[in-house]
Order: C-alpha cells, then structure tokens, then sequence
C-alpha cells in the first residue's frame, strides 16, 4: 500500500534527476584522461575560444563574400499605418500622429508616422503624416481626401 504524500516524504520521480558528470576524474569515469576534448591540437587546450566565424584559417565566408549596398549609419525608422486602418476615423476628421497614437494604430513615434496604401479608404480625411507612399497618396485623394506632409 503506497504511502501518502506529504511535505516530509515527498521526492522527484525516477529517472527525472542525473548526477553532474565530473570531467576529468580518473579513466573510471568515462570522461578521464582527455576530458572529451579529443587529443592534441588547438581545440584540445584548456580556455581556448575561438573568433566568431572562424574557419580554421579558410577565409570566413563574411570575407567570401562581396560587398553589396549601403546602410545608412542614421536610418529614418517610421512608425507605419495602412490606409485601410484609417476607416476608424469619421468623415471630415483631421488624422494627426497624435490621433493615430491616441486610437492606438501607432504606438512608437519614433522618427515620425508613414502612410503606407494598404487596403482602402472610404471616407474623405485630412491625414497629416510625415511620410506618404505614393499610393497612400493617392487612395486618401481618390476618396476626397487629403494628404499632408508634416516636418
């Protein structure tokens, strides 16, 4: 007849604990001698680390590589709305950054708010952004809207 558990009696369940493997103990312990670090060479020594993309002296791949692009050091980062989000707003409404904030469309300014021209616009708004895509553009004048560039 098992015994109930209680605070005093109670214990893990076979098999769920291992005991630390102790590297480098003697040739009984199965990790001696070598500690399974294999037999000489640099990787064999003891705090040996090796550079990030090292390839063993082959060129790295990141050097392979050509170089291709630019990346500004001071990227302009957008908080971005979809046309299509703004339909919450009523007709004739003025949508400013901080409306938007305020509706929780954006919740970071950041370097200011991009209209982009996803899905589609119903009502005619003024939307001051400061930035506009050339559809978002567009689609806000297309349906009586207008779209006006903030600095």
């Amino acid at each position: 007849m098992a015994m109930e558990p209680t605070l005093s009696n109670l214990k893990p369940p076979r098999g769920s604990r291992h005991r630390k493997v102790r590297v480098g103990r003697g040739m009984g312990s199965k990790l001696g001698k070598t500690a399974g670090a294999g037999n000489k060479g640099q990787q064999s020594r003891r705090g040996y680390s090796r550079r990030a993309g090292f390839e063993g002296g082959q060129m790295p791949l990141h050097r392979r590589l050509p170089k291709r692009g630019f990346s500004s050091p001071f990227p302009k980062t957008f908080a971005v709305v979809n046309v299509g989000s703004l339909s919450v707003f009523a007709a004739g409404e003025k949508v400013t950054p901080e409306a938007l904030a305020a509706r929780g469309l954006v919740r970071a300014m950041r370097d200011g708010v991009k209209i982009l021209g996803d899905g589609d616009l119903r009502v005619a708004l003024t939307v001051q952004a400061h930035a506009f895509s050339k559809s978002a553009s567009e689609k806000i004048a297309r349906a009586g809207g207008k779209a006006e560039v903030l600095q």
